[in-house]
């Protein structure tokens, strides 16, 4: 076991290690480990306020304290880093980030590189030439509407200290807004399913300038990006834009690119085609 890897799994906002689940049962089933990362205040270390359950109080939950405040890039950073060092005991380690996972591990990427024996991006923010937030103001991201969720977030963020949203809303709109961004190919039920896994928190620190992929460190390390076809969060057009500017700044180490059918939530409900697809990287 000495010589085969560790993937180590980075969640997305809102997510945890728990819907990882069924993407590492795949993969132990094919002879591989992995470890699902809980970043900081995700996982059992997130609020879910009384006022969040059934019946909900919104005017209780607009006020309620959230264990994430204060948390910040460079905190998911120092606990990736963490477990990394503990993976890396054992061999080789494949760090794998989903959607705003992604910031993270490009910053893991610029800090300890030497931790790192490949990056994984699956459908997953890979800011190069951007931020993130400026990301959303290009022609890519044109037909993605942040807005529609505006309904479903509960209290001032700024005042809050957090991004909260009422995943457990009602909301008929709302609620096809959700599933037409993460999940147009799930069944109500299993859309209904992975709603409940998320945490209504999420922290606001997305990252700077200075978190972007850096050549001399993010760069030297060998990466591959998972393209999700039908992604609607995340657009195809936005995902190829990221992959030609990670080129662009390391062309001696490109991207090494495959594709997925599925939304941005597809793969991790119906992991087989990922599992498949992510032990092959071990062989590489």
């Amino acid at each position: 076991m000495q010589n085969l890897p560790t993937f180590v799994l980075v969640h997305g906002a809102f997510a945890n290690s728990f819907s990882f689940a069924p993407l590492q049962a795949e993969l132990a089933l094919l002879g591989h480990r992995s470890v699902a990362v809980d970043l900081p205040g995700h996982g059992f270390d997130a609020t879910f306020p009384a006022a969040y359950q059934a019946p909900q109080d919104l005017h209780a939950l607009a006020a309620e304290p959230g264990s994430i405040k204060g948390v910040t890039l460079a905190d998911n950073v120092a606990h990736v880093i963490e477990v990394l060092e503990r993976a890396k005991r054992n061999g080789p380690t494949i760090l794998v980030g989903h959607s705003r996972g992604g910031s993270t591990i490009t910053a893991v990427g610029n800090a300890r590189p030497d931790l790192i024996d490949r990056l994984a991006y699956v459908s997953a923010w890979c800011p190069v030439d951007l931020d993130v937030s400026g990301y959303y103001a290009e022609p890519e991201m044109a037909e993605v509407d942040p807005g529609a969720f505006a309904p479903a977030v509960v209290g001032n963020p700024a005042e809050l200290g957090l991004l909260r949203t009422n995943f457990r809303t009602a909301d008929p709109a709302v609620l096809a807004a959700f599933r037409q961004a993460f999940a147009a190919d799930l069944t109500d039920d299993e859309f209904r399913t992975f709603l409940n896994t998320f945490q209504p928190d999420e922290n606001l620190d997305v990252g700077t300038s200075a978190d972007r992929a850096q050549a001399a460190t993010w760069g030297r390390i060998p990466k591959s990006y998972v393209r999700l076809a039908d992604d609607a969060s995340i657009p195809l057009v936005m995902q190829d834009r990221m992959i030609r500017e990670a080129d662009a700044l390391t062309p001696d180490n490109p991207f090494e690119v495959r594709t997925l059918e599925g939304s941005h939530l597809r793969w991790l409900v119906h992991p087989k085609p990922a599992a498949e697809s992510l032990a092959n990287l071990a062989a590489h």
